[in-house]
């Protein structure tokens, strides 16, 4: 006799009032195996894995584990049936320990009245340094994303799961801590534990997974093995579409000028970075590379206010910028867009428009202090259409967006307040490849227009891809500085891990000068 699937979905449907995220679709996941499951934002990835582990309900449709029908009605039915999902947003108590989040649903479920904290933070410790040395005596909320992330991670290895989902599991995560992560899939296989893999990066589902399923707009499209396709086949599948560039051109080297929109000199905030120096000239897009938690998202929050920055100065088009919070640097032109979309980045829970809004509410406001709602939304819809945002309309939720449009959003935030720089931090995170190569063509047409733009990121292809020189920070401190042919992924990690000579002089950037 043929095994029954340990999971398998037919014919499921989910409707949000009018909005059809899934029509009828279906997947299948063997004993054991890594399947991947593919396809842009808005596909309806997260929304079959959420019904799976009994966030959502379907509207038809029917759920079978080990051949035979469930009914998922909550989280704890999931995991009473062994099914555990790492999400791709945080979702954890940040004033509870690392030892707390991670046995959260055992604890629920104990009979017994008092808690031995000891045992709890002994057996967390234990899962936890499978992924990384963490302490679990701290609290969620001092983590940086990354830890956060890998917690995430060690509390579904805690849950006795037949069935683990993976969402985006890397999004945060360092090169190192990747290779750690993939080391323990492949071990939970070799356990014929099975794996549902959702990623965008075609290099962990042709290393990681034995087939791949793909959706577009919420329906199914197919099922192969991944060792009889190539990359491009799944993107082609995916989008329905050849994506041909996915980096738009670089600024021509005719354009190229000394002259700066911002220039850093010798900054330092007396604890996480010191005497970093670099500049950003018009028309380029620079961007600033390095291992999570070297400094770099602190520099830009040293920048723009959110952060105190005890040395140094700041120079927007020459002139002294000096600012003591976020609304002053907003109001001088300058923003910055977090890596933390769902938590900084945009308001779930409000519309569209009043995201789009919500940093110069000022020029929208009439007499006797009411916001004038018309000009609200026709300042937003112009932004939302410019940048391509797919929506019902301007008055739906945030929260009723794929990620990519969401970010779309957050980027039309910043450019309502008319910026001259735009600091982004990891703008792409999370999206899918057509998603990002809309991003990135928005951001070259913003460097073009005149708009400074600093982009942080993770991803050395994005690095190299997007932007037309790169500095690197190493233990809060330029490590050196790439451009033109120079600009290689192996030249950035040697800067980055400190293999490579120092390049920078942080007191003479005006010197490294096209």
């Amino acid at each position: 006799m043929v095994q029954a699937p340990v999971l398998e979905i037919r014919n499921i449907s989910k409707r949000f009032g009018a909005i059809k995220a899934l029509t009828d679709v279906g997947f299948s996941l063997e004993k054991g195996e890594v399947h991947a499951l593919c396809g842009e934002n808005g596909a309806g990835k997260s929304t079959l894995m959420n019904i799976i582990a009994g966030v959502l309900q379907p509207n038809e449709g029917e759920i079978l584990v080990d051949g035979a029908p469930v009914r998922i009605a909550s989280p704890a039915v999931a995991q009473s049936l062994g099914i555990g999902l790492v999400h791709q947003e945080i979702a954890l108590c940040p004033d509870a320990t690392v030892a707390e989040n991670m046995f959260m649903a055992t604890t629920n479920r104990r009979r017994s009245p008092f808690m031995n904290f000891a045992r709890l933070e002994r057996d967390a410790q234990a899962v936890m340094n499978r992924l990384a040395p963490i302490d679990v005596r701290q609290k969620v909320g001092d983590l940086p994303i990354s830890s956060q992330q890998l917690v995430e991670i060690a509390k579904a290895l805690t849950l006795d799961c037949r069935v683990l989902i993976f969402d985006e599991p890397t999004a945060a995560l360092t090169e190192a801590e990747a290779q750690v992560l993939f080391g323990i899939i492949n071990d939970l296989k070799a356990h014929g534990i099975s794996i549902v893999y959702i990623s965008h990066r075609m290099a962990e589902i042709f290393s990681l997974c034995d087939r791949v399923t793909v959706f577009r707009d919420g329906r199914y499209v197919s099922t192969e093995k991944v060792s009889d396709l190539v990359p491009d086949d799944v993107v082609r599948r995916m989008v329905g579409r050849e994506i041909t560039q996915l980096y738009p051109e670089k600024q021509p080297e005719a354009e190229r000028t000394s002259e700066a929109i911002l220039s850093v000199r010798d900054l330092g905030d007396g604890s996480r970075f010191e005497g970093v120096s670099f500049e950003l000239r018009k028309g380029e897009i620079l961007g600033i590379g390095g291992l999570i938690g070297s400094g770099r998202t602190e520099i830009a929050e040293g920048i723009c206010g959110l952060r105190h920055a005890t040395e140094g100065d700041v120079l927007l088009k020459g002139k002294a910028l000096r600012v003591s919070s976020y609304a002053e640097a907003v109001r001088a032109g300058v923003v910055y867009l977090s890596e933390d979309r769902k938590g900084s980045g945009v308001f779930l829970d409000l519309s569209i428009a009043q995201n789009i809004a919500v940093l110069d509410l000022k020029k929208l406001t009439g007499r006797f202090g009411l916001l004038n709602a018309r000009a609200e939304a026709e300042r937003a819809g112009e932004l939302a259409r410019r940048l391509g945002v797919r929506m019902g309309g301007i008055d739906m939720p945030v929260s009723s967006l794929s990620g990519g449009n969401q970010q779309k959003v957050a980027i039309a935030k910043q450019l309502a307040v008319n910026p001259k720089v735009i600091l982004m931090d990891e703008p792409t995170r999370g999206i899918d490849v057509g998603a990002k190569s809309e991003i990135h063509r928005l951001l070259r047409d913003l460097a073009q227009s005149g708009i400074g733009i600093v982009v942080i990121s993770s991803e050395l292809p994005e690095l190299l891809g997007l932007c037309d020189r790169a500095i690197v920070i190493r233990e809060g401190q330029v490590a050196g500085e790439v451009e033109g042919d120079a600009m290689t992924e192996e030249a950035i990690m040697r800067l980055a891990s400190g293999v490579g000579a120092r390049q920078h002089n942080p007191s003479k950037a005006s010197e490294h000068a096209v």
